[in-house]
């Protein structure tokens, strides 16, 4: 892990598209301002984990309900043997 000091009103860049600026210090908090291109997602770490378990449930929901479905869809007669 990389660490830096940076006072409220400095910045770092990640790349060259990411800019971090530190907007404001008070107490044990630290207000953090962000640049960066709409396509990157930017989000705290834990509304990022709760996406990333709502998406691996649905991945799995997704992967049952294939599998429930492909009883249903035509296949090769399986009641022959090859």
């Amino acid at each position: 892990m990389l660490t830096l000091t940076r006072s409220v009103g400095e910045s770092i860049r990640i790349g060259e598209d990411i800019e971090v600026y530190v907007v404001e210090v008070r107490g044990g908090t630290v207000r953090l301002g962000f640049k960066a291109p709409r396509e990157v997602t930017i989000h705290r770490e834990e509304v990022y984990k709760q996406i990333a378990e709502a998406q691996s449930l649905a991945a799995e929901v997704a992967a049952d309900a294939l599998g429930a479905l492909s009883a249903f869809a035509p296949g090769p007669d399986r009641s022959t043997s090859k």
